[in-house]
C-alpha cells in the first residue's frame, strides 16, 4: 500500500490578483442542466455591473460535447466558466480564468489539458452539500440514514413487508442503537464535518483523520463554504483526531475500534485502493460498518464482497461503486449486509442554491483580488 493522502503543503500557489471591483471586462458562462433562478442574474449585474453573463441550459454530465448553442465568440473571451465535467480547450478559450465545478469531487479534472497544462484556476463546489460539493447535509444524512436502517433490520422489515409477512422479534438485544457508538471520519472535510454534528447529536463519539497534524485549534478550523448552522467550522467535535500519511498511520485509526467507518476522501492516486484486504483485516475485530460516499474505486471491491461474506465487517453503505454503473450481474449486489444507492447522496433541493452561492463567493473574490475558496491543488489532486 502506498502512502496515502500525502499532501505538500505548498499546495497549488496563490497568485496576487488586481481588485476589479465591477469585474469589468469579465463574462461569465453558466453551462448548467437547469434554468437560473429568477432574479439571479439581474442581481449579478447589480453587484458587478462590469460582468457578462451567459447562460447555457445543457447537462455536461449527460451529453458527450459542450453546447453547440455557445458562440464561438462567446468562449473567445469567457473569463469565468461554470460547468461540470466538459470543458473547452485552452486555444477555444484564451481568456478563461477561473473555472467553477458543479461537483465538489475534482478527480475528473485532473488529467485534462486544461488543467495539467495552464495556470487557470479550477475550484470544486465543496461545501454544496451539506457544509462544503460534495460535503452536504443531505450526504450525512444519507451516512446516518443508512447505518441506522442497517442497525434497525430495515433492509429486512422492508422485505418482509412486501411479503406480507409480520416477523417480529421478540429478542429485545437484537437492535444496537447508535449511543456511545464510535464513528471514524476519514477525511474531515465538509461532508465529515457535518457527519460529525449529526452522530454527535445521536450520542455517537467522532474520532476523525486527517492527511496533516491538526495539533493547535486554529489547525483544526474550517475555512472552506459552511450552511450556517451545521458542520463543524471549528473543529471541536472529534474527541480524538489521527493523522498522517503512511499505511501505518491508517491502521492505527482503523485500530481505534470503529463502529462505522466514514470514507470521505476524494480520488486521488494516492487514495485509490486505500481500503484493502489488509484494512478489512484490522476492522474484524469490531466488525466494523463501512460507509463509502466518496469515489468507488477508493476501496477494492473483490476485497470488499470477501470481507463482507466472510463476515469481518457487519456490513457496508456504498454511494459511490467501482465499476460504476455497477453492471446487472456484478456479485457486489448480492454481498452480505450490503445497501447500495446509484451516486444520489448528494441530491437536495437546495443544491442549486448552494453552489451558485459558491460561485458568488469566488466571484467577490475575484472582485477583491482574493484567492478563490475550495481552489484545486494541482500538487494534491483535490
Amino acid at each position: 500500500m502506498r502512502d496515502i493522502l500525502h499532501d505538500n503543503p505548498s499546495g497549488t500557489p496563490t497568485t496576487d490578483m488586481a481588485p476589479n471591483k465591477d469585474l469589468k471586462g469579465h463574462k461569465l458562462l453558466l453551462i448548467v442542466p437547469w434554468d437560473l433562478p429568477a432574479g439571479y442574474v439581474d442581481d449579478l449585474r447589480k453587484t458587478f455591473p462590469g460582468l457578462e453573463v451567459v447562460h447555457s441550459n445543457w447537462d455536461t454530465w449527460k451529453e458527450s460535447s459542450l453546447p453547440s448553442s455557445v458562440a464561438e465568440e462567446d468562449w473567445k473571451t469567457v473569463t469565468i466558466l461554470l460547468t461540470g465535467p466538459k470543458f473547452p480547450t485552452r486555444e477555444a478559450a484564451p481568456n478563461l480564468q477561473l473555472v467553477q465545478l458543479q461537483s465538489a469531487g475534482a478527480n475528473y479534472i485532473l488529467d485534462n489539458p486544461l488543467f495539467k497544462d495552464t495556470d487557470i484556476a479550477f475550484c470544486t463546489a465543496n461545501g454544496v452539500h451539506g457544509v462544503d460539493d460534495d460535503d452536504r447535509p443531505q450526504i450525512a444524512e444519507w451516512i446516518i440514514c443508512t447505518f441506522l436502517a442497517f442497525q434497525h433490520n430495515i433492509p429486512r422489515f422492508l422485505d418482509n413487508m412486501k411479503e406480507h409477512k409480520w416477523e417480529r422479534s421478540w429478542d429485545d438485544s437484537d437492535t444496537q442503537d447508535a449511543v456511545h457508538q464510535r464513528v471514524g471520519i476519514l477525511g474531515y472535510g465538509s461532508i465529515g464535518r457535518q457527519v460529525a454534528r449529526v452522530a454527535k447529536a445521536i450520542g455517537m463519539e467522532v474520532y476523525a483523520y486527517t492527511n496533516r497534524p491538526r495539533p493547535t485549534p486554529e489547525s483544526r478550523r474550517d475555512d472552506s463554504f459552511v450552511v450556517p448552522g451545521l458542520g463543524d467550522p471549528e473543529g471541536v467535535l472529534p474527541s480524538k483526531w489521527f493523522s498522517g500519511t503512511t499505511p501505518e498511520e491508517i491502521h492505527e485509526f482503523l485500530s481505534a475500534d470503529l463502529d462505522l467507518l466514514v470514507l470521505a476522501v476524494p480520488l486521488t492516486p494516492q487514495t485509490h485502493g486505500m481500503i484493502a484486504a489488509p484494512q478489512f483485516e484490522i476492522l474484524k475485530g469490531k466488525k466494523t460498518y463501512v460507509t463509502n460516499i466518496g469515489r468507488g474505486p477508493v476501496i477494492n471491491t473483490g476485497d470488499l464482497i470477501t470481507a463482507l461474506d466472510e463476515g469481518w465487517i457487519r456490513g457496508a453503505a456504498l454511494d459511490v461503486t467501482d465499476p460504476e454503473p455497477l453492471p446487472k450481474d456484478h456479485p457486489l449486489w448480492d454481498a452480505k449486509n450490503i445497501i447500495i444507492t446509484p451516486h444520489v447522496s448528494g441530491n437536495s433541493t437546495s443544491y442549486i442554491q448552494r453552489l451558485l452561492s459558491i460561485l458568488n463567493i469566488n466571484l467577490h473574490r475575484l472582485s477583491e483580488g482574493k484567492e478563490f475558496m475550495n481552489r484545486v491543488s494541482r500538487k494534491r489532486g483535490y
